[in-house]
């Protein structure tokens, strides 16, 4: 009988530009129409950064600006329609009705910056939580339910 997978944690240095593209291609790497990554951090923890980093992974090539204003930006690629969200000006979960997020997350990829503003974050999304230390070291930790882990698998390094 098969060993049971556990569910994936990994932490990952990003100390500069370079690292936040490897991750972001490793992750872009994995994901297909369905799957949800949810971007978290305090201001200037680097979100909007690795969510380009994780875009420019699936293929899209125009300019990628921050959804702060926007609430959503849509990409359409060669792997399908990618979501583009940015919770952080949203004050009530009734505004979420207006984005359409069920809808996205049934027909597309879909990058959550502050998932924190949703009711509730869907259960098998990936979590990319983003943190600055006091020295300005970044390090991003995934997780995520077991099947994160298998894509993962064998990746001692996610961003190498």
């Amino acid at each position: 009988m098969g060993k049971k997978s556990a569910g994936l944690t990994l932490e990952v240095a990003i100390p500069g530009l370079a690292e936040t593209e490897a991750l972001g291609k490793r992750i872009a790497a994995v994901l297909t129409a369905g799957d949800v990554v949810t971007l978290e951090g305090d201001l200037g923890a680097g979100k909007t950064t690795l969510a380009r980093a994780i875009l420019r992974g699936l293929g899209v090539e125009e300019t990628v600006p921050s959804p702060t204003f926007t609430l959503v930006q849509e990409y359409e690629t060669a792997r399908g329609a990618i979501f583009h969200y940015d919770l952080y000006r949203i004050e009530n979960t009734s505004e979420l009705d207006e984005l359409a997020l069920d809808d996205a997350m049934a027909e597309g990829i879909v990058l959550i910056e502050w998932p924190e503003r949703l009711a509730e974050t869907p259960n098998d999304a990936l979590r990319a939580c983003l943190d600055v230390r006091g020295n300005g070291e970044r390090r991003a930790k995934l997780s995520g339910p077991a099947r994160w882990a298998e894509l993962f698998a064998g990746c001692a390094d996610a961003a190498g």
